[in-house]
C-alpha cells in the first residue's frame, strides 16, 4: 500500500545529528503534526503580544540559537553574496510574510482553524505556477490529487462555517498564504541546497529585517511575559522555527514543489483535530469525511514521488 509520506532515505543531504537512520521516513507525516500546531502556538501567546513583536522575540531567539548550533558544530558559512540574498529573500517570504500574515490574522479574531484552511489553498497556486517556475510537470493524477484536496478542505471549512465564524484577518490570511507558496518556490528555484543550520540564521535575518519596519509604524512592542507567552515563546522557537522549519527545508531540497506543496492539505484538519483537543472547538461528522477525502487527494497528488 502507497503511503502520502514518501522516503527520503537516499537524500544526501539529510544529516544523521537530525535524522537517525530510519526516521527520515516519517519526516513528512512529522512535519505536518508540528507546522499545525503553530497555529494553536500562536492563539495561546498572542493574548500577551503584539503579533509582529511576539515575532520579532521569536526571530531574536531563533538566530541565537540557530547560531550557537551553527557555532558548536563549526558548519559552513556561505560566503557568496548573491546566495545569501537569495536565502534572505526566501526567509522574508517564508518566515517573515507567511508568519506575518498567520499572526495578524489570528490576532485580529480569525479563528485558526480557518485560517490554516485558507493557508491550505498553497497546492492549487503551486500547481499552476511550477510548471512555469521551477519546468515541472504536474501529472494529470497529481491534478486528481489536488481536486479531491481541496474538496476535502471544502468539506471542512463547510463544517467551520456552521459553526459561525467572522472575516476579520481574512486579508491578512490571504497574504500569508501567497508567502509560502511564492517562498517555497523561490527557495525551490534559487537556494534548495544550503547548510540547515547557517542557512537558517540567514533566513531568520531576512525574516527581522522585513518585519522590524512593520512593527515600527503599528506596535507598541508590549510584552506581557506570563507563564504562557513563555510556553508559546518556546514552543514556537523550539518546535516550529528549529524542528517543523527544519523538516520543510529538507523537503524542498528532496521533493518537488507541488509534491511538498500538497502536504498543506493535511494541515487544517491536524489543526481542527488539535484546536479541538485544546480549546473545545467544534469537530463535526462532514469535518471527519473532509479529514479522509484530503488524505486521499494527499496519497494521490504525492504518489508519483514514489514510484
Amino acid at each position: 500500500m502507497l503511503s502520502p509520506f514518501p522516503s527520503i532515505r537516499h537524500a544526501p543531504f539529510v544529516p544523521r545529528c537530525v535524522a537517525p537512520y530510519g526516521m527520515v521516513n516519517y519526516f513528512p507525516a512529522l512535519f505536518v503534526f508540528l507546522w499545525s500546531t503553530g497555529f494553536i502556538g500562536a492563539k495561546y501567546g498572542l493574548p500577551y503580544a503584539e503579533p509582529l513583536t511576539f515575532l520579532l522575540w521569536r526571530y531574536a531567539a531563533v538566530i541565537v540559537l540557530m547560531g550557537l548550533i551553527a557555532w558548536g558544530a563549526r558548519a559552513h558559512w556561505e560566503t557568496n553574496p548573491r546566495k545569501l540574498l537569495h536565502l534572505a529573500v526566501a526567509g522574508m517570504l517564508i518566515h517573515g510574510t507567511y508568519l506575518g500574515g498567520v499572526f495578524e490574522a489570528i490576532s485580529q479574531g480569525l479563528p485558526a482553524g480557518v485560517v490554516s484552511l485558507v493557508v491550505s489553498m498553497q497546492p492549487v497556486i503551486t500547481a499552476i505556477l511550477a510548471p512555469f517556475l521551477l519546468g515541472e510537470r504536474v501529472l494529470k493524477l497529481q491534478w486528481l490529487g489536488i481536486v479531491l484536496g481541496l474538496v476535502g478542505i471544502g468539506l471542512v471549512l463547510s463544517g467551520r462555517i456552521q459553526t459561525g465564524f467572522g472575516l476579520d484577518g481574512l486579508e491578512w490570511a490571504i497574504v500569508a498564504l501567497l508567502g509560502i507558496t511564492l517562498g517555497t518556490l523561490y527557495q525551490k528555484r534559487y537556494c534548495s541546497n544550503f547548510d540547515w543550520r547557517t542557512g537558517s540564521v540567514v533566513q531568520f535575518i531576512g525574516a527581522t529585517a522585513l518585519t522590524i519596519p512593520f512593527a515600527l509604524l503599528t506596535e507598541h512592542f508590549q510584552v506581557e511575559w506570563t507563564g504562557h507567552f513563555v510556553f508559546a515563546l518556546s514552543w514556537q522557537v523550539m518546535v516550529l522555527s528549529v524542528g517543523a522549519v527544519t523538516l520543510l527545508n529538507l523537503l524542498i531540497r528532496s521533493g518537488t514543489a507541488v509534491n511538498v506543496a500538497s502536504l498543506f492539505y493535511l494541515v487544517p484538519p491536524a489543526t481542527a483535530l488539535i484546536a479541538w483537543l485544546m480549546f473545545d472547538e467544534t469537530f463535526t461528522l462532514i469535518q471527519s469525511v473532509g479529514l479522509a477525502v484530503a488524505i486521499t487527494g494527499v496519497v494521490l497528488a504525492r504518489r508519483q514521488e514514489q514510484r
